[in-house]
């Protein structure tokens, strides 16, 4: 449902929020009075908007001396203040404008440029208001980020520490071995993902073209991760035609689409479970390729969202969820003119789906 901006305007004249009401008609705005400063703070303490039309002529405590109080409160002073007064000598203008005011708007207040002003500084609220939302997301994300380099980090570490243990028997040595290699194989391909996903997001990434055999890529694919899956006790499966394709992709992308894909369905697949990867070509010039598991699957209303940065679709105990892997998928498969989407895989799990128009040449 779509929210309409609010403004408050603060008055001692009802008469003059009757008018500003009028002049704003049929612009969706909320409109909320305040008939002094000191009511206006009271309201402030539970109620934020996204402008205020200040009166600068009102008892007991005058437009310039709330705004000064106003403009001093850190979680209020990047909301615009618009002040709305008789007053035209530039000094008391000066004066409005040094007490913190963004705008001001004389009076008798005319309405083209009422509605000019009030978008304007609605239009900077607006970016303000963005730009803090991609602050925070951006914060977030560093804390997911470090939380998911630290855990293999940590693994690698730990295992290091045991092997220079005395006493330590060869068996156990190489099982430590193992899972530094797959430890370091995890930091190499989140790290891999972010880079690749700044050089796509910034389009100074530019494809590098070449013709593969694609079946022989996911064979070699699922063999690297079959370690992994291993300690997991999962099984990757290949369903692939009996005569590939050659197609032309960025082999070094196109690589961590399939990893990404599969690591993620392996991240919610039950233990002793199979995830398959399949390859068809249901058309001349066409090739889908799956990636299907018996996870806890992807709700309706998030088949789409999922695919935007920093989603993340069913929440997982001690499972690692930063929301990137999928949205790389996305913004890779897109930049190879290819369509990727998920699908339910009854009676449970998820079917990853993509979709490529290419020119294939028969191996």
């Amino acid at each position: 449902m779509e929210e309409y901006p609010s403004i408050l305007v603060i008055d001692d004249e009802p008469d003059n929020f009757d008018v500003i009401d009028t002049l704003l008609d049929n612009t969706g705005y909320q409109l909320n009075y305040a008939s002094n400063g000191e009511k206006a703070l009271e309201l402030l303490e539970s109620f934020l908007p996204d402008l205020i039309l200040l009166d600068v002529m009102m008892p007991n405590m005058s437009g310039i001396e709330f705004c000064q109080i106003f403009k001093g409160n850190p979680l209020w002073q990047h909301i615009p203040v618009i002040m709305v007064t008789a007053l035209t000598n530039k000094e008391d203008l000066s004066q409005c404008l040094t007490a913190g005011a963004d705008d001001f708007i004389s009076k008798p207040v005319n309405s083209l440029e009422l509605r000019a002003r009030v978008r304007s500084m609605l239009r900077i609220k607006q970016q303000y208001d963005a730009l803090q939302d991609t602050l925070r997301l951006r914060e977030d994300l560093s804390r997911m980020v470090v939380h998911d380099l630290r855990n293999p980090l940590s693994s690698i570490v730990l295992a290091a520490e045991m092997i220079q243990l005395p006493n330590f028997s060869p068996e156990r040595l190489q099982h430590k071995v193992n899972q530094i290699l797959i430890a370091t194989q995890q930091l190499e391909s989140l790290i891999d993902t972010l880079l690749l996903m700044a050089k796509i997001e910034s389009g100074k990434m530019l494809l590098n073209l070449v013709e593969i055999d694609l079946c022989g890529l996911c064979t070699r694919v699922v063999k690297d991760l079959s370690a992994i899956a291993g300690q997991k006790k999962l099984e990757l499966v290949l369903n692939l035609p009996e005569s590939g394709h050659y197609i032309n992709v960025d082999v070094a992308l196109f690589r961590r689409i399939l990893e990404n894909l599969l690591s993620n369905a392996m991240k919610f697949s039950p233990s002793g479970s199979k995830i398959l990867l399949t390859v068809n070509y249901p058309a001349p010039k066409r090739v889908k390729i799956q990636v299907i598991d018996s996870g806890p699957g992807v709700d309706a209303n998030l088949r789409q969202s999922i695919f935007q940065r920093y989603e993340i679709g069913t929440l997982m105990k001690d499972t690692s969820q930063i929301g990137l892997g999928l949205a790389f998928c996305k913004m890779a498969v897109e930049a190879h003119g290819g369509q990727i989407h998920v699908e339910e895989n009854y009676p449970q799990g998820a079917i990853f789906t993509i979709d490529l128009i290419t020119d294939l040449s028969e191996s």
